[in-house]
């Protein structure tokens, strides 16, 4: 990718959030997207090899609309301020875990795992965790793991702020799950609201197609995680 002109139109567009200044620059956005989607099909590609079931995708499987929902949210601002990638063999609306990847200044960063899961797969997730924590743990605090996504409860950030430069769990709840033993000795993984981790690079990590290594090296390392928590999901979907 050529991240310096992505990066440039992202600026941009942050400072310029709205139509007009979109439409005099809609052939920029449409030369920035189409690098962002060759290097989503370049990723793919790589995945695949360590992940067969994410083979079938097209960036266009993947890629996020890069325009806003604004309905329901009081910033009314049009156009998002970054470029964003979900490559998930069930889709990007799935409940499964898949892998991220985000382009922004300041904030790029290359994500994996389940967000927003219901309580019920929540709960379901949590018992499996319980019932194969020796699997967990080798799973989730090997020095690899750690050094790349970190700790649970390392995390935790407001809307606004930029992300920390790794996470394990964006949100966590305060207290041990209703139902659980509190005096569990691993009880921060179940307090977990959800099971996706987080490495943030630097604003040209994407550039050429040399990124493509140390993302496959950073997203294998959480594979085994994401795994256990589809063998989850899958039961629900």
């Amino acid at each position: 990718m050529d991240t310096k002109r992505i990066n440039q139109f992202l600026r941009d567009i942050a400072a310029n959030n709205n139509r007009p200044w979109f439409y005099e620059h809609r052939k920029e956005y449409e030369a920035c997207k189409a690098d962002f989607e060759d290097g989503v099909a370049k990723a793919i590609a790589r995945i695949a090899e360590f992940d067969p079931e994410i083979a079938h995708l097209t960036p266009r499987d993947c890629v996020y609309r890069f325009y806003r929902d604004t309905r329901f949210s009081e910033d009314k601002s049009p156009y998002k301020n970054h470029f964003g990638a979900y490559i998930c063999a069930h889709g990007k609306k799935a409940l499964r875990g898949g892998y991220y990847l985000h382009v922004q200044p300041g904030n790029a960063m290359v994500s994996i795992g389940s967000y927003w899961l219901p309580t019920n797969i929540l709960t379901a997730c949590r018992n499996e965790i319980m019932g194969n924590i020796d699997a967990w743990r080798k799973a989730v605090e090997s020095g690899q793991f750690i050094r790349y996504f970190g700790y649970p409860n390392a995390s935790g950030r407001r809307e606004g702020e930029e992300w920390p430069a790794k996470g394990f769990g964006l949100e966590h709840l305060k207290t041990c799950p209703k139902g659980f033993p509190r005096d569990y000795e691993f009880v921060d993984y179940l307090r977990m609201k959800d099971y996706a981790c987080w490495h943030v690079v630097p604003d040209a990590f994407f550039e050429g197609d040399g990124w493509l290594d140390e993302a496959v090296r950073i997203l294998k390392v959480g594979k085994p995680m994401m795994d256990i928590i589809n063998s989850v999901v899958d039961d629900y979907e």
